[in-house]
């Protein structure tokens, strides 16, 4: 339960940027290029939040840096087939 109140502000933060990408790709679902750009922007912040949380906790490996970049490459590519499909 300790470790959850270490990590509780880390955590809310990275629900935060998924609650606001996924809210501003819905707002904007009339234009298919501002939700590729709020994707994009999504993929970043998620990155960025992995390495920085990461880091603060002193385990970043390139390994761990390999699999955020993974798995937001992998979410891009569904938002992408789902954007771009006619």
């Amino acid at each position: 339960m300790k470790n959850l109140a270490k990590h509780l502000p880390h955590y809310l933060s990275l629900i935060g940027i998924l609650l606001a990408g996924t809210v501003a790709f819905s707002l904007f679902s009339y234009d298919r290029a501002f939700q590729a750009a709020v994707a994009i922007a999504t993929a970043v912040s998620y990155v960025v939040w992995g390495l920085i949380h990461h880091l603060l906790h002193r385990d970043l490996y390139l390994t761990v840096a390999r699999e955020y970049i993974v798995v937001a490459t992998l979410g891009l590519s569904i938002v992408f087939s789902l954007i771009l499909r006619p």
